[in-house]
C-alpha cells in the first residue's frame, strides 16, 4: 500500500494513542514505515474480544455469588488469565488450580497458598478471602 493509504481509523480503540508501525511505499516506490492508528476490521475484532472478556468476568462473578466457584475463578478472569497462565504464576499444576476453584477446597487453603494467588492477582489475602462483588 502507498504511504498515504495507511489506515487511520478513528474508533474508540484508537483513542489510546497507541500507533502501529506499518510498511508502505513512498512516492519514489521505496519501502518506508508509517504509523497507523488502526483500521475498522481490527477495531471490530478487538471490540468483540473485549466484549467476550467482559462476559466471562460477569459469568465468573455470577458463579461466585451462587457459591459454585471460589474467588480465584473470578480474579483469574478479571486479570485476563486462563488456568495455564495462572498455574504458571502460582507455580502449581493446572489440576490443583482447578481444584482450588471449589469453594470447599478454597476455604481450607493455607495462607501460604493464598499468598501465591494474591500476589498473582496483585491483591491482599484478605481481599481474596472476603471478596464481595458489587
Amino acid at each position: 500500500m502507498k504511504k498515504n493509504e495507511v489506515p487511520q481509523d478513528n474508533s474508540n480503540l484508537s483513542k489510546s494513542n497507541v500507533k502501529e508501525l506499518c510498511y508502505a511505499v513512498d512516492e519514489n516506490g521505496n519501502y518506508t514505515t508509517e504509523l497507523s492508528s488502526g483500521w475498522e476490521p481490527k477495531s471490530i475484532a478487538l471490540s468483540n474480544s473485549m466484549d467476550d472478556i467482559q462476559e466471562r468476568i460477569e459469568m465468573a462473578k455470577l458463579q461466585y455469588q451462587k457459591g459454585e466457584v471460589s474467588s480465584i475463578a473470578y480474579f483469574m478472569e478479571l486479570n485476563r488469565m486462563d488456568v495455564g497462565i495462572l498455574s504458571s504464576y502460582v507455580g502449581m499444576w493446572q489440576w490443583r488450580v482447578k481444584r482450588h476453584f471449589k469453594p470447599g477446597v478454597f476455604n481450607k487453603l493455607t495462607d501460604a497458598i493464598l499468598l501465591k494467588y494474591a500476589r498473582a492477582f496483585e491483591i491482599s489475602i484478605n481481599e481474596l478471602k472476603n471478596f464481595k462483588p458489587d
